[in-house]
């Protein structure tokens, strides 16, 4: 599975400190991160992600074609409901692809929380499922 790992400047922190207090379950994953996030993430832990481009300059909708092609399992994107953002179109559309795909999509940190310990206890393994079985056919 794979996870996808954004988060606006003001909640930059924040994802850090959930990467620390989840790297056990998080490094089991492929990890893929918008610009500034994802170095951070690597800079601050010994998770490897695949970085992407900042989420402004386009990193937001390389995430939503990962979704579309199916290569994103689960979206941890903690986003700033304080801070007006320029691109908000693109964190919509992020959204919708999600909801569309049915990919999970964490935005705050309790969602996040509650998202990894799933994902930790099997519970979101629907889509290798799935994968599997539509192999078979």
């Amino acid at each position: 599975m794979n996870i996808a790992l954004i988060a606006h400047d003001e909640m930059k922190d924040t994802m850090i400190g959930f990467c620390i207090a989840y790297e056990r379950i998080l490094k089991k994953y492929g990890l893929y991160g918008t610009g500034t996030t994802g170095k951070r993430i690597m800079d601050e832990t010994d998770l490897n992600v695949n970085r992407l481009a900042s989420g402004p300059l386009g990193g937001d909708q390389q995430i939503g074609a990962l979704i579309v092609s199916q290569d994103i399992d689960l979206v941890i994107f903690l986003r700033d409901p304080l801070t007006a953002q320029a691109h908000e179109p693109d964190i919509q559309a992020l959204i919708r692809l999600c909801d569309v795909y049915h990919v999970p999509i964490a935005t705050n940190l309790a969602s996040a929380e509650i998202f990894i310990n799933a994902l930790n206890r099997g519970e979101l393994s629907w889509r290798e499922v799935r994968k599997t079985t539509s192999q078979r056919v």
